[in-house]
């Protein structure tokens, strides 16, 4: 699902679930959006190597594509003991030097990119590839109860560090667990 917001009254611009649309409009604003299947069958107990080898196709174009250097799987459970405290630092607006992937194994968040005077809300679900381009403010919400593996793929060794740009515009914002549940 892809919403498009007027930044500064949170206004509805467009909302559509059709990926072909989704593709085009992220697209527009440097966003790489795809869809994968898994090569083998995997399960949310399985574990890193599994799943990267079920997706080790996509996985590697990438990395030729965009010169990753990369990548690790990382997993969110309701039952995460630093749960709260996560949520909370991805709620803040922030930017990455690096450009931002992440590929949904299975679960579900919400991005919410502001490149211009719009706010665009990504909600991924699994099998959904997400880019974030370098320098774009946004903001992740993996909800109350998260829920999730994604693989991430980095250009740095170091992976992402969040540059925050002190703006509230977050706090604006429906929070994830009201837009699953309108």
């Amino acid at each position: 699902m892809l919403t498009i917001c007027r930044e500064d009254t949170a206004e509805v611009i467009k909302r559509t679930d059709i990926f072909e649309e989704i593709v085009e409009e992220l697209k527009k604003i440097g966003v790489l959006f795809e869809r994968w299947n898994a090569k083998k069958t995997i399960s949310e107990d399985s574990s890193e190597e599994e799943i990267t080898q079920a997706y080790m196709e996509d996985i590697q174009r990438l990395m030729k594509m965009f010169g990753f250097k990369s990548y690790d799987v990382i997993s969110m459970t309701p039952d995460h003991p630093k749960k709260d405290e996560l949520r909370n630092k991805f709620l803040k607006e922030h930017t990455h030097s690096d450009f931002e992937v992440r590929f949904f194994v299975y679960g579900d968040g919400a991005f919410y990119l502001h490149p211009d005077d719009k706010v665009y809300i990504v909600i991924c679900e699994k099998g959904d590839l997400i880019s974030v381009p370098a320098g774009v403010p946004h903001w992740f919400d993996m909800g109350t109860s998260p829920n999730f593996k994604c693989i991430r793929l980095f250009t740095t060794e170091e992976g992402w560090v969040a540059n925050y740009t002190g703006s509230d515009i977050a706090d604006r914002f429906p929070k994830y667990d009201e837009l699953k549940v309108g």
